[in-house]
Order: C-alpha cells, then structure tokens, then sequence
C-alpha cells in the first residue's frame, strides 16, 4: 500500500510517500525557519499563506523522489491537528481534495501520536539520505520497540508521555501545564538574542558552557508525571536581569551566554530523562521511544542513552531528520489506521487543540 503523507500543523509543509507503513520512498519537508527568524518566533497568518503556497510543489516533489504518480497513490493520510488551525486547513483541505478527485481513502492522523511512528520507519529506510546513525544503547539488538512502550513526544509545541499499547491504542499519562520543551528553548534564545529557531542554536552554544555553572532549579513535581516550563524560563530571565550590565550580555559572543545556554539546556535535559525514566518505572515497561524536535538535541540524546543503560530501558531514537515534523510518520500512522478500517469523511475538520 503506498501512502501520500501530508503535514502542515505548523510552520513546515511536508509530503512523503511511504509503502506499508514502513518503508519511505520519499521524504521532503520545506521549512520557513527564514520567514519567521526575524519575528523570533512563528506568525501564524504567515505561516498559513506560505503552506498555500508550497502544499502542491511539496507534494509534487515527493511523488518524483518516490518514482511515482498520483494514481499510484492507494489512501492519504494528512494532520488534522493539533496544531495552527490556519495551516492544518491548507494541507487538509489540499488532502479532501485529492482523495475526492483520484476516488481513494484518506485519513485524519493526530500530529502527537505519529511523531513515535518515526522508530518504525528506521530500518527500511529507501531513498532516504541519513538513516540511522548508530548511537550507544539506541536499540542495541531491537529493531523496532515492542508494545507496549512509553513514548516522550517533545518538541516545540508539545511535551507529553504517552503510553503505546499498540498503534492507534494509546493514552496519555502525562504532559506540560504551560510551556512546551522546545517552546523553552525559542523563549530563552529570544531573551539572549540568539535567533530562531532556539533550539539548535542553544544546543551549538552550550557546547562551549559549563552546564554546572548556574544551578537552575529542575522542575521535577516529583508527584506527577506533568512538565512545566515557564518557571524556569523566568528564571533565566530573573537571572539576566540580575547581572550587572546583563544588556551587553546579550548575544553569543559573550562568555558568559554559552555558560548560561548549557545551564538552561541542562535543566530542561534532566527533568525530561527524569520524566521519561519515572514514566517506565510506574509503567513497569522498559521500552522507551523518543521524538519530536527536540529529541534531535544532542545532550538530550547524550544523557537519556546513559540512563537507559544504567536503568536497563531499552531506548528508540529516530534519526533527527524524521524527529522533526514530516509527512512519513503521518503516513506510518496513517497506513496503521487504514488497516485498521479507519478512515475520515470529506466532512473532517481541522482541530488545533485536538
């Protein structure tokens, strides 16, 4: 069966085409890091009329890569949310109408539970540049994670555990009261003028700190398995404002930023490896995936690979290039819904706090 996947909850507009939810035979994302860069954050309207834009030369490209045409298309799978609503609506709308027109099957897929469907796409990577990089304790001898499994989806909009007891049948048991990890990340690289998107960029730079320089208090609410971000955020702000001359702090090119970056991405790393590793251990499973944007965060990647071991957890990692958002996992979660006879009617809408 081969899969048109289309994702547009945010700020990238994706298309893959994918065979029997396993194997992607294309995978092309075009991002508008550029367009909102200057913003330090996205802008929604903008956002929305660029997808407008892109959706059909995205699609069309990912059809090229997969040596294919439409009709050879069997179903569609498409985001209907969470996300922005005005840019889940233009790759919706573009998916209704493609499935109306060539007569096929198309499926609403929920942004959150196919981010976890990128472990199951690692192996069979076809056409694909930069499958799997092998890291420590990734996998070891597992190929795929065995249901069920505890999957972290961290990114820049969501920060949830959800509990997998098979695809399509899963809950979740626990996720952010406010800001999102990644959301995070932007805010603190906005305060220190680092640019967007925050992520990588704090990453790069805290490669030069100490991550023990400033002890930021981790906020582990040891009673639940929820996250929260925005204190230490404020945090990070409280202790800008208290430097003497923190105005000319600003920027990387001060010694003192990379001390700062380490010490904020330090604190966000511990409580997510805490999170994840208390979620095993009440779950008594010790099968743990790991996607989103911020999993392509390399002390993130770094710290939660040694605590597996040490916890003897079995960790899934995707490559980064299907961390982030792409139309492969929709697809992937789309192929395991439509053998599930699930599909959506032309009536589906958008839903971005789904």
């Amino acid at each position: 069966m081969l899969i048109l996947g289309i994702e547009s909850s945010c700020d990238d507009m994706a298309a893959a085409v994918v065979e029997d939810g396993e194997i992607i035979l294309s995978n092309v994302v075009s991002s508008q890091d550029e367009i909102h860069k200057k913003y330090g954050g996205i802008v929604p309207e903008l956002a929305s009329r660029r997808h407008i834009e892109t959706v059909i030369p995205v699609v069309e490209e990912a059809l090229v890569q997969a040596g294919h045409a439409i009709a050879d298309i069997d179903a569609i799978g498409v985001t209907q949310g969470p996300g922005l609503v005005g840019s889940i609506l233009v790759g919706l709308s573009f998916a209704k109408a493609v499935a109306y027109a060539m007569d096929i099957p198309f499926v609403g897929v929920n942004h959150i539970e196919a981010h976890p469907m990128a472990v199951f796409l690692e192996e069979r990577v076809q056409g694909f540049k930069g499958s799997r990089v092998q890291e420590k304790n990734l996998q070891s001898a597992i190929h795929n994670p065995q249901f069920p499994f505890i999957a972290l989806v961290v990114s820049g909009g969501h920060t949830s555990l959800l509990k997998f007891n098979d695809f399509g049948d899963y809950c979740i048991i626990g996720q952010t009261r406010d800001d999102a990890a990644g959301e995070a990340f932007d805010k603190v690289a906005k305060l220190l003028g680092l640019g967007y998107p925050g992520g990588a960029v704090i990453d790069k730079l805290a490669k030069e700190g100490n991550p023990s320089a400033i002890n930021f208090t981790r906020p582990y609410m040891q009673d639940t398995l929820d996250f929260s971000f925005s204190g230490l955020k404020t945090a990070v702000l409280n202790w800008i404002k208290g430097q003497e001359g923190s105005s000319s702090m600003m920027g990387n090119a001060h010694p003192a930023t990379a001390n700062l970056a380490a010490s904020f991405q330090e604190a966000v790393v511990d409580t997510l490896v805490f999170k994840s590793l208390l979620a095993c251990k009440k779950s008594s499973i010790n099968n743990l995936v790991i996607s989103g944007g911020v999993a392509c965060n390399s002390r993130l990647r770094h710290k939660l690979s040694e605590a597996a071991e040490s916890e003897g957890i079995n960790l899934f990692i995707p490559h980064p290039k299907l961390c982030t958002d792409n139309g492969a996992t929709v697809a992937a979660a789309a192929y395991h819904k439509l053998r599930n006879g699930i599909s959506s009617d032309i009536s589906l809408n958008a839903y971005a706090s789904l």
